[in-house]
């Protein structure tokens, strides 16, 4: 009579091999759902134009102008200025005015453009990689109808910015669990080195890293160009890629993993046989499959979380570990290797810009490796716990002290990260950045509240689980009626078992045969509920770990609350903001022939100190106007200083500079400048302007 597997215990066996695969599902939706639901927005901001959104100006402009909050990359046809029939009437050359911490672009416009209402698009790269883009309308003389339709979805959007989304949550899973499950393997439980299992998890996690670093690449750019998947198989768009930074990070990260597929190889090859012949607890192979068996932390009952591995003579004596300086080793190589591939977004991406990078980068790579130890380390624990029931209680327990030591490190390196993209109180709570790290401080709160469950059960722990070596030899006495093989098989591999000729009949009797040893191995995990729930609580555990992972993806995309609030308070022409240059324009007339015009004067940085001066003079049709001289005086009335004269040089047809202008007391300054058009027709006009 053919010997079946009892009903229960195969549905048990394949609930326990969906697991897995439900976790990735699991991680897959959330991926999808914060790509949809939250387009990446960038470090980088619009914030000011000249002429304004929605501005009317009494004579056409000769050139349009953008500041934005952070550097930019931008090309020649990133600012496009269409008039209302959707012609373009730029020159298609772009204007780089950048001075110290003033980031502006623009274009030169055609002269003589007539009245009406005129579109300017435009769209660029971020320091921090994310592609952001906008439109806005400016209108001469009065505004009319356009024909043109500004653009309802941002650069990165879309298909192709949901799936480059995709790819970049896998990129932090695969890394999280890369570097964490090795920790855990080489920190916490070397034996696990020769685990199917375990193995498996790190291979794949390999495998999710190298393909999604790929996948970014080739997306790269439809991500921040046209958004269409064709664009793909562009090579001169991929060579334009492989020339910025990110693209560059993105080649290292390539080239890291091709290490990491060494240490991989030699971890799984050279050092798992190597534990695997070591002596004592952990070390044979008989020895492990009766660890397996019983589920016992050792032979004798004992606590080796001091030894190196469980390694012992008989008589109880520690004896020399061969592999501690392989372990040693690939300790070393594996953290150099995990921090050049966090490195790879260090320095690509937000900790890269903004203030303090030289210690942001850093601390950002601290941060990714504290990360990846923990919630890798916790995905490593699980599979352990689910797939191999002679996982040691001290394999446990050094991983909660690794986990606290990551907890630390994510504390300190957390609180400087926040500090640093927040800048004030209020934007904890007021923009969006700030809520999304409140939700993701909480969630680190439900998850160390949860691993505070999990230590209690690995307290509980028993030394010598008597429980689970009865049911190990219960489940091996059992057999059920008819069996034409006895279950002493399944635990003893040295008895010859006879295989029918016919390949249907024999392959029906293996899928019976792991059937009957995997409802075995589950018996025996279950036997012990201490051990069931240390694996209910850490289950818990990776659950929220998952949603963690997502959240923080989304906040790596999210405009800190640092620029928010400087963007909001960057509105009022002529009021400087800190590292904002004073920008204004000043209109004229020396009553003379040709002298009407404006002057256009930025400050930069607009702060007490050393400061740089630039002036631009048009003519009333907008086109650069040549002056014979132009004089500038600073005086502080509040304080009896001043007036302060400076003559600029001129630097080219219709364009001043100063450098070094010393501005010595913070408060309200007049400008006043003086324009002479001609031997006898001069003017001076003034405006006062806040110096912070």
């Amino acid at each position: 009579m053919t010997a079946t597997a009892p009903a229960p215990s195969t549905a048990r066996v394949r609930a326990t091999a969906v697991l897995p695969r439900l976790a990735l599902v699991l991680a897959a939706l959330l991926a999808t759902l914060f790509a949809a639901a939250a387009p990446a927005t960038a470090h980088a901001a619009l914030t000011a134009s000249d002429p304004k959104d929605g501005a009317v100006v009494a004579t056409a402009p000769a050139q349009v102008t953008l500041s934005f909050s952070e550097q930019v990359a931008m090309g020649d046809d990133s600012i496009r200025v269409l008039d209302p029939q959707g012609r373009r009437v730029d020159t298609g050359e772009l204007r780089d005015m950048c001075s110290g911490n003033t980031i502006r672009y623009g274009t030169a416009l055609h002269s003589g453009l007539p009245n009406g209402t005129y579109t300017v698009a435009w769209q660029a790269v971020s320091a921090d990689s994310h592609p952001i883009s906008g439109a806005f309308t400016f209108s001469i003389g009065a505004p009319s109808a356009t024909d043109v339709t500004l653009p309802t979805t941002q650069t990165g959007g879309g298909p192709v910015g949901i799936a480059y989304g995709i790819a970049r949550y896998a990129a932090y899973a695969g890394f999280t669990v890369l570097v964490g499950g090795a920790a855990f393997i080489l920190l916490c439980w070397r034996r696990g080195a020769a685990e199917r299992p375990l193995q498996k998890l790190v291979v794949r996690a390999w495998i999710t890293l190298t393909a999604a670093t790929l996948a970014m690449l080739v997306l790269r750019t439809p991500y921040t160009g046209s958004g269409n998947f064709s664009d793909m198989f562009d090579l001169n768009g991929l060579r334009a890629v492989l020339e910025t930074k990110t693209g560059a990070s993105l080649v290292s990260r390539l080239l890291l993993l091709g290490a990491a597929a060494l240490f991989v190889a030699v971890l799984f090859g050279v050092y798992a046989r190597r534990v695997g012949d070591a002596p004592g607890p952990g070390g044979t192979e008989a020895t492990a499959k009766t660890d397996r068996a019983d589920g016992s932390d050792s032979s004798d009952g004992s606590d080796r979380s001091d030894a190196s591995d469980g390694s012992e003579d008989s008589d109880g004596s520690a004896k020399p570990d061969d592999t501690s300086d392989l372990t040693f080793g690939l300790a070393i190589g594996g953290a150099v290797v995990s921090g050049g591939i966090a490195a790879t977004w260090a320095l690509s991406e937000h900790a890269s810009t903004g203030i303090q990078p030289g210690i942001a980068m850093p601390a950002d790579i601290l941060h990714l490796m504290a990360v990846a130890t923990w919630l890798g380390g916790l995905a490593a624990l699980l599979v352990a716990l689910h797939k191999v029931p002679g996982i040691e209680r001290a394999a446990v327990r050094r991983f909660s002290r690794v986990a606290f030591v990551s907890v630390l490190v994510l504390a300190v390196t957390g609180v400087y990260q926040s500090w640093r993209q927040l800048g004030s109180w209020s934007a904890l709570t007021g923009t969006e950045y700030g809520q999304l790290l409140l939700l993701k401080v909480g969630l680190v709160a439900v998850l160390l509240a949860i691993a505070y469950v999990s230590r209690k059960w690995t307290a509980r722990l028993a030394e010598t689980p008597v429980a689970v070596a009865q049911a190990s030899a219960d489940v091996s006495r059992e057999t059920a009626p008819g069996d034409v093989f006895d279950t002493s098989d399944v635990s003893r591999e040295t008895e010859p078992v006879t295989v029918p000729a016919d390949p249907a009949r024999a392959a029906q009797l293996a899928r019976q045969r792991a059937a009957r040893e995997n409802a075995r191995e589950k018996r025996v995990r279950d036997a012990d509920p201490d051990r069931s729930g240390l694996r209910r609580s850490v289950l818990a555990e990776a659950a929220i770990a998952v949603i963690l992972l997502a959240v923080t993806t989304v906040l790596t995309s999210t405009e800190p609350g640092r620029t928010v609030e400087q963007e909001a308070g960057s509105g009022s022409t002529g009021t400087a903001v800190p590292d904002r240059a004073v920008k204004i324009t000043l209109p004229f007339d020396t009553g003379g022939p040709n002298g009407k015009g404006s002057v256009r004067l930025e400050l930069d940085p607009g702060r007490v100190g050393a400061n740089t001066l630039h002036l631009w003079s048009d003519s009333a049709d907008g086109t650069p106007l040549d002056l014979p001289e132009i004089k500038v005086a600073f005086t502080l009335p509040a304080k009896d200083i001043g007036p302060l004269p400076l003559v600029p040089e001129q630097a080219a047809p219709g364009h001043w500079t100063a450098s070094g202008v010393q501005l010595p007391l913070a408060g309200e300054w007049r400008l006043d400048v003086t324009v002479r058009t001609s031997d006898i027709d001069q003017t001076t006009v003034q405006k006062t302007v806040k110096i912070g």
